[in-house]
């Protein structure tokens, strides 16, 4: 997934992240019964905002204080290798910007039934599918998408931890998630996106940000990203690019 030549890839593990606890989604309940352990628990999903099937998500973070989430290339890569390693299974990807301190991802969850295979073939109390004909058994497959998402931030952050012997939270409480209705507002969140590395004066030219998904629009190597469902948005490529090429006066992301 996300292999391109922007540094989007899924190559082996960088150095200090080869971690096996960094990616164990099913820790040991008794590892967390002493003062070690309790830091380990350094993320927890929001489940509030429900995060249902076929639905579109404008999904965002940032790192607690004045933390970043990466320091170095390594870690934007790494980060991306979790993302694909989690989030595809159960979402299609259609536009993504990495800052310093915080990223936005514009996705959509894949369908119920999707969901139900998926899970049942991972989780063992997911087998009888059967389970989720009723509000229960869909409220059970909502709040496991959230916290299928929320293991790959506490993936990504106990070999963050590790690698630069740090402990604690590396991203605030709750990864925040607003859903997404309008075929106008998917077209400005696209643009917000990929625009964030000029807003915050990273760039001048947003093709100069390699920690976004803009440049696979015009690569010819394969992507996870849904290229032609987002040209389609805009018509065509050249719409696209005219598109990103100025700036969307007055628009402002709907955040929780």
């Amino acid at each position: 997934g996300f292999k391109n030549p922007e540094g989007i890839n899924t190559e082996p593990d960088p150095e200090g992240f080869k971690n096996p606890e960094g990616i164990n989604t099913e820790p040991d309940p008794e590892g967390f019964q002493n003062p070690q352990g309790l830091n380990n628990i350094i993320f927890m999903p929001n489940i509030r905002e429900p995060v249902e099937p076929d639905t579109y998500y404008h999904i965002y973070s940032h790192a607690v204080g004045n933390e970043n989430l990466f320091r170095e290339d390594e870690n934007y890569r790494y980060f991306l290798k979790k993302y694909a390693e989690y989030l595809n299974p159960i979402s299609e990807t259609f536009a993504y910007c990495l800052m310093p301190n915080h990223f936005h991802f514009l996705i959509r969850i894949k369908s119920k039934e999707e969901l139900i295979q998926l899970y049942s073939e991972k989780y063992p109390r997911f087998k009888d599918p059967r389970g989720f004909q009723n509000t229960e058994g869909l409220n059970k497959l909502i709040r496991q998408n959230s916290l299928h998402i929320g293991n790959f931030f506490n993936a990504y952050s106990k070999a963050y931890n590790k690698k630069y012997n740090r402990k604690g939270p590396l991203f605030v409480p709750d990864f925040f998630r607003k859903p997404v209705y309008s075929a106008d507002y998917l077209q400005k969140l696209v643009h917000y996106i990929h625009f964030n590395p000029v807003h915050h004066g990273f760039v001048s030219d947003l093709r100069d940000w390699k920690y976004s998904s803009f440049e696979s629009f015009f690569s010819p190597k394969a992507t996870s990203i849904c290229r032609e469902t987002v040209i389609e948005w805009f018509d065509d490529l050249a719409n696209f690019l005219y598109f990103h090429r100025r700036n969307i006066e007055g628009f402002e992301p709907e955040f929780d």
